[in-house]
């Protein structure tokens, strides 16, 4: 059994996407860092397909930001693949939250980067606050 403050979460949520010409550089493989742009992607619909919207978690004065990222590059995705980024939620301590991505190629299932997030909740003036209950609860 886990406690409130850190907990193993296993829900998950995919996302698809065609690969655009704007994402790949000269020889039609995609640049490095969009990778990072289609996991921010995969987190805010995984928030917003658990009944908030990131917007609305800053209207209300939260913010998550991005404390630590890793990520590992298996494959390259080129200009015009069909990709499929699934979000994992990991843990949900009391001020931070991280999630899990897996990008691929959703006709091959061709494994392209393994990724993680940690972020923590901040106030409006940038410090770090507890989560509130209702989002740890939802997310749950």
């Amino acid at each position: 059994m886990t406690s409130d403050s850190e907990s193993t979460l296993r829900a998950a949520h995919d996302l698809e996407l065609r690969v655009r010409y704007a994402e790949t550089d000269q020889m039609g493989v995609v640049y490095h860092a969009n990778y990072l742009v289609w996991c921010e992607m995969g987190r805010t619909d995984f928030i917003r397909r658990c009944g908030v919207s990131y917007a609305d978690m800053e209207r209300g004065g939260l913010s998550l930001a991005v404390s630590e990222l890793s990520a590992r590059y298996h494959a390259a995705a080129r200009y015009d693949d069909l990709i499929r980024v699934r979000t994992s939620l990991g843990e949900v301590r009391s001020r931070m939250i991280s999630f899990e991505y897996l990008i691929s190629n959703a006709l091959t299932d061709k494994r392209l980067v393994s990724a993680r997030t940690t972020l923590i909740s901040l106030d409006r003036s940038g410090r770090p606050v507890a989560l509130p209950s209702e989002l740890r609860g939802l997310l749950r």
